[in-house]
């Protein structure tokens, strides 16, 4: 029996109306949400990314302001502008669009960034508070993860869980959010020995290599879930994932195809952590 692919689009239809209420929310507070998108430079993707993310906030709700410099400016100039978004009480949530220019040391510019606006959940203290357990903000496309298998139904605590990627934007993220929910979690990365035989054991696989048609069908247990959170692009120009969606799903029991799946709940998750990091600059989380 073939697998159900799990309908990303849907779930985050989901969590868009539950953040629009919640911003509602935070509105009748007194409060109202804004995020800061820095962008340096005229990359065409990210310029594309940034006015994306421009109309899915007026989407929700949320304020939003770009913030645009050009190519050639100083990294100076780029910590200097994170300062003055991190000293404005107006703005809830500050993303760095990337890649920055060469020039500009990416670690530098995004460890400036408040870690309670730091929406894109990569600031230290952040990472630190993840795995620690406490109160911080989160990587979106993890949380993306976590959000497809829970609201489809799939039970974590005490399951087989195979991690495939370590990277630092979703797999060690996953990992810990993971453990969280009791998952037993074996990571598996460039050097695993018989990659194959290890993925075949999990009950639940997520997919997060970076590399296109990885997991295969005589990888995948039959029954699993799998969740592939990976963004390649294919030979005629569409986006894959790290899973060959069309086999595995004749093997596994639940699927989340690439487009349509992860990626769908991303966005959302994003704003949703503009608003957590509200909740936290302010005493009300």
């Amino acid at each position: 029996m073939p697998a159900q692919y799990i309908d990303g689009k849907a779930i985050a239809a989901q969590l868009r109306e539950e953040l629009k209420q919640e911003v509602q929310s935070i509105r009748e507070k007194g409060y109202e949400p804004k995020l800061a998108v820095v962008l340096v430079g005229d990359d065409p993707a990210s310029v594309v990314y940034a006015r994306s993310k421009e109309k899915a906030a007026k989407n929700v709700g949320i304020a939003f302001e770009l913030c645009h410099l050009p190519e050639n400016s100083t990294e100076t100039a780029v910590l200097a502008l994170i300062d003055r978004l991190n000293r404005d009480d107006t703005v809830h949530g500050i993303m760095v669009e990337l890649p920055l220019p060469k020039h500009i040391a990416k670690q530098k510019v995004m460890a400036a960034v408040d870690p309670l606006k730091d929406v894109d959940g990569m600031h230290p203290l952040n990472r630190g508070n993840l795995l620690a357990d406490q109160p911080g903000l989160v990587p979106a496309t993890p949380l993306s993860c976590i959000a497809l298998l829970e609201r489809s139904g799939v039970e974590i605590s005490g399951k087989r869980t195979v991690l495939v990627g370590r990277g630092e934007t979703v797999g060690k993220p996953l990992f810990f959010l993971l453990l969280k929910r009791n998952a037993t979690v074996t990571v598996c990365h460039t050097r695993t020995k018989d990659l194959a035989a290890e993925v075949r054991r999990g009950e639940i696989i997520v997919v997060a290599a970076g590399k296109a048609g990885l997991v295969t069908k005589e990888m995948v247990a039959p029954g699993a879930v799998v969740i592939d959170a990976g963004i390649n692009e294919g030979e005629d120009g569409k986006l894959v994932g790290d899973v060959r969606t069309a086999e595995v799903a004749e093997v596994a029991g639940l699927i989340s195809p690439v487009p349509g799946g992860v990626g769908a709940c991303t966005t959302v998750l994003i704003f949703a952590n503009v608003i957590k990091g509200l909740k936290l600059q302010k005493g009300l989380a």
